[in-house]
């Protein structure tokens, strides 16, 4: 009785292993007949190449014996020796000539870029390869993937976060052919990494060590936590307060009206309705720039009475769907007529976030009183708060941006004071009424 079982080739190959066996075992129903045969290999994944193989070679042989029997001649004879011989044994399936970390996060990529077809936003998927290229690869590249530790693991985190050795030669100077000439490529000034930056660089140095890992070329993934780490501290994300929000929407609005050169007045109108409009509905700055005019649908909602947007949300989720507060709509529709949209135009683009910065700096608020800065995400961050400020149910916040009730209360609700009820919390205890007998007993006092 097999112990664990695998279909590959369409379900044509069953893969499988006894309870008693290290071996896995391959089989296929072909010409009227099962066809089982050993793969002599522990690993499941050496296992799966052998019985492609072997497969192939069974369907081969089949072909070539409905040939003979079509043509009508007799069968060649076979030799007693030959019926009775046992088949030779298979070859073990080599592993990669190079199993060095640059080659296995080769075949990272390429398993990635197809198993993610479809279900990942494509920048992301390319994100991966860019993080190889610049970063990973120049320092592990030659390493054997084995050698990889949690001491050189962080060795690459101090690397990174100190920056290039003082009086280390500068790179050497790249040239891009554009057209007959060769351009040089500028080459950036080191930039000491955000902890989400680096986060993002151990995120993927871990999946490459799992594809290792699952391919059978390491036994085990190495600790990758981070050391001398601080304690879990939750910090509220950075959002406008009412009044400052009022500020930046005048502040943009001003700047709508009278731009600083002509030319850019539509830029800047367009920024003033896209802040009114992400802060009415709380959409993700990629989810708001893939957004098309198909996507939204003006209704009259029917427990208001007032007139929202319908949007299908596309983004790191999927698809979703939110409904917005009544301030998008005039927003929206000014947006549309200022650039004559179609159904499969895109309804902000990007945006430009230079102009947008400049006012945030201009007005004092480019970062929060924690030295947070503020972002085109902060529009969400404010959408959220000042939706818990109104009394909104967290559970339909929840569900109308697409997140998870755990998130909004760590990461918002923690630090806005109109979530709690003071009614419930400076709750006291009904004291019972004194009755005859009570007073009866009570002594007497002189």
């Amino acid at each position: 009785m097999a112990a664990e079982s695998h279909e590959i080739m369409d379900g044509q190959v069953h893969v499988y292993r006894r309870e008693r066996s290290k071996f896995w075992q391959c089989a296929v129903y072909l010409g009227g007949k099962n066809h089982r045969q050993s793969t002599r290999q522990s690993n499941l994944a050496f296992a799966v190449a052998f019985a492609k193989d072997w497969f192939i070679e069974r369907v081969a042989d089949d072909r070539s014996r409905l040939r003979g029997e079509l043509a009508g001649g007799p069968p060649p004879p076979v030799r007693i020796a030959e019926a009775t011989a046992k088949p030779p044994r298979k070859a073990k399936p080599k592993k990669p000539s190079s199993t060095t970390f640059k080659a296995v996060a080769e075949v990272f990529v390429r398993e990635f870029e197809l198993m993610t077809l479809g279900e990942r936003n494509e920048a992301y998927v390319a994100q991966k390869a860019q993080v190889l290229e610049r970063h990973l690869n120049p320092f592990f590249g030659e390493t054997e993937i084995a050698e990889v530790s949690s001491g050189l693991i962080q060795a690459y985190r101090m690397m990174r976060l100190e920056g290039p050795t003082p009086g280390a030669p500068k790179p050497a100077k790249i040239y891009v052919r554009q057209g007959r000439k060769l351009v040089r490529k500028r080459v950036r000034a080191w930039k000491r990494p955000t902890r989400s930056t680096l986060h993002k660089e151990i995120v993927c140095l871990r999946q490459v060590l799992k594809t290792a890992s699952r391919h059978g070329w390491i036994t085990a993934i190495p600790d990758m936590s981070t050391p001398y780490r601080k304690s879990g501290k939750v910090s509220h994300r950075g959002w406008f307060s009412p009044e400052e929000y009022k500020q930046l929407y005048e502040a943009t609005r001003e700047r709508a009206r009278n731009p600083l050169k002509e030319r850019w007045r539509l830029e800047s109108e367009t920024l003033h309705d896209y802040v009114l409009f992400m802060v009415n509905t709380g959409l993700r700055p990629d989810e708001g720039q893939i957004l098309e005019d198909r996507d939204v649908s003006i209704v009259m909602d029917k427990d208001t009475g007032e007139r929202i947007l319908e949007i299908e949300v596309r983004g790191k989720r999927g698809v979703g769907y939110c409904k917005s507060m009544p301030g998008a709509v005039l927003p929206y529709l000014r947006q549309k007529k200022r650039w004559s949209l179609k159904s499969t135009d895109r309804v902000w683009g990007k945006i430009q976030r230079e102009l947008f910065n400049a006012i945030l700096r201009e007005q004092g608020l480019k970062t929060d009183r924690d030295g947070q800065a503020r972002t085109a995400y902060s529009l969400r961050h404010t959408y959220i708060s000042m939706r818990l400020m109104e009394g909104a149910d967290i559970y339909q916040i929840a569900k109308n941006c697409r997140t998870s009730v755990k998130m909004i209360e760590d990461y918002y609700a923690s630090h806005i004071k109109n979530v709690l009820d003071t009614a419930a919390i400076n709750r006291r205890k009904p004291q019972k009424p004194k009755t005859a007998r009570s007073k009866a007993r009570a002594p007497a006092h002189a």
